[in-house]
């Protein structure tokens, strides 16, 4: 799937791909692992790679608040730590059921 500059979503060899934009305008194609909404704040997250490994061998992963304005889509940090908490609970709860 591709989410584009306008976030549709497109499958693309059955990987889940989202193409992003730089604060330098660049594009950049990342793999999208998960996306969840919790439903009693409306709040939208995509957890995403872009498949880089580092000197242990784990693949890094980004975690950021998905942001609509209108027909905009925008990928924020997440700097509020009771987000976070909640955040890594949901992880938490995928790993341990698979």
């Amino acid at each position: 799937m591709v989410i584009d500059d306008r976030g549709e979503m497109i499958m693309n060899d059955k990987k889940n791909i989202m193409i992003t934009t730089m604060p330098d305008g660049k594009k950049e194609e990342v793999e999208v692992l998960l996306a969840f909404k919790f439903n009693d704040n409306n709040k939208e997250y995509v957890i995403y790679t872009k498949n880089e490994v580092d000197e242990n061998g784990n693949v890094t992963i980004y975690i950021s608040n998905v942001v609509r304005t209108g027909a905009n889509v925008s990928l924020a940090t997440v700097a509020d730590d009771a987000e976070w908490t909640r955040i890594k609970n949901v992880l938490r709860e995928l790993s341990k059921s698979e």
